[in-house]
């Protein structure tokens, strides 16, 4: 009885284990995306802005090359040397550059959104090989995102993109062509002139930035050779002949609650704000992890900020890891070194101090290794002693190997 009347005292006990539950976040599988579609369908824009409002990582052929390139790896070093001497980086080496980097730690904690593998280029590996790869990956991607669009809509849009050299940027036919910005202003007069205010608020994003801006621009655009009609209709005749057919049974593979399907058609603004795609992935739901890391500057701040103002939620603070101000990725390596207050961060409510900048940017880019068991336990540290040939190399070794330790 006295048992039964100390449960009914406290009505509102939290049954949730919480380390149970950071734990299982810990252990879970990022969200990771793939985008398919014709070439020219846009794979490459909404590929990109997905990433940034999922936070997970953007691979993509070109973007892999430039980091490799920028971070002096040993494949950033192989395309520099090709690239001084004219010779065209091979599809060989972008394939292994694309796959290392899904198997990246930052991949692994975050996810990824891949575009434009498999690609038509069966130089190294043919189409179905390629997707076998896909099938094989670890992380196996959880969404097929297949932009739609018919063969004449495509070859027409493509056609009309114009490119500014100095910057790379593109611009669709509607921001650059006089006739077609004057036909939408047209449009929007004879609008405002039936007082359609939505749809007059939806055509001055698109005219807003032409008339000005663009006459400045224009005589700078140039047409990009692959974007010429006959090599666009020359493209997606290769990807109807070698690509379509097994990417259709991947597809036909998939669950069809996780294969989204986008019209292509649309104006690109429309399609690449992912509006579509985010109510598509809100109706699963299917929810952005919390799992960005946040940095502190300054042990004052650390305090000052996390103790009252950022509240995670109300009545809860923030708190320390429950190994106070050791450093994380010194105790993963076997050592106790106290971390800095300057390089603290904040990861699922809770504080870590990291003992240097090496440390910090290895937590920042995946915390999951160094907060999954046997994590947090402090390494134990024992010495061994006694007189001259008394067998203390021996008993250390027994030791070290039974318990994973360093002699």
């Amino acid at each position: 009885m006295a048992s039964q009347q100390e449960k009914q005292a406290q009505p509102f006990v939290d049954i949730f284990d919480e380390d149970e539950a950071e734990k299982s976040f810990l252990l879970s599988k990022p969200t990771c995306f793939i985008v398919l579609g014709k070439p020219g369908s846009g794979k490459k824009t909404l590929a990109r802005k997905l990433a940034q409002i999922w936070k997970c990582i953007f691979i993509e052929a070109l973007e892999v090359i430039q980091e490799n390139i920028h971070e002096e790896t040993e494949y950033g070093l192989k395309c520099q040397e090709l690239l001084f001497r004219g010779q065209s980086i091979s599809e060989e080496l972008v394939t292994k550059m694309i796959l290392k980097k899904i198997e990246s730690p930052e991949v692994a904690h975050f996810g990824y959104v891949l575009s434009g593998f498999p690609s038509l280029s069966e130089e190294y590996m043919t189409v179905s090989q390629q997707i076998e790869k896909i099938k094989n990956l670890k992380l196996k991607p959880d969404f097929l995102i297949n932009i739609k669009c018919s063969d004449y809509d495509l070859c027409q849009r493509v056609s009309g993109q114009r490119q500014r050299p100095d910057s790379g940027q593109i611009y669709q036919r509607n921001q650059w062509d006089p006739n077609v910005i004057e036909k939408h202003k047209k449009m929007k007069d004879q609008r405002e002139e039936e007082n359609e205010e939505e749809e007059e608020e939806q055509e001055e994003e698109v005219i807003a930035k032409s008339p000005l801006a663009m006459s400045r621009i224009l005589p700078q655009l140039v047409q990009r050779p692959e974007d010429i009609r006959e090599k666009a209709e020359e493209r997606v005749g290769i990807y109807k002949d070698i690509m379509l057919h097994p990417l259709e049974d991947l597809m036909a593979e998939q669950d069809s609650q996780y294969l989204i399907e986008l019209d292509g058609n649309k104006q690109p603004n429309d399609l690449f704000a992912v509006s579509q795609l985010c109510t598509s992935l809100n109706n699963f739901h299917w929810k952005k992890k919390i799992n960005s890391v946040d940095i502190f500057y300054s042990s004052d701040e650390l305090f000052r900020v996390l103790s009252s103002c950022k509240l995670i939620a109300h009545r809860y603070r923030w708190r320390r890891s429950r190994w106070g101000q050791a450093c994380p990725v010194a105790l993963k390596q076997g050592d106790i070194v106290m971390g800095i207050p300057d390089l603290a961060v904040s990861f699922l409510g809770k504080m870590y101090v990291l003992s240097s900048s090496e440390a910090l940017k290895a937590f920042m880019l995946n915390p999951r290794p160094y907060l999954l068991p046997p994590m947090p336990l402090p390494p134990c540290k024992v010495l061994v002693f006694g007189p001259p040939l008394s067998g203390r190399t021996t008993i250390c070794n027994l030791i070290a190997n039974k318990y994973n330790g360093k002699v």
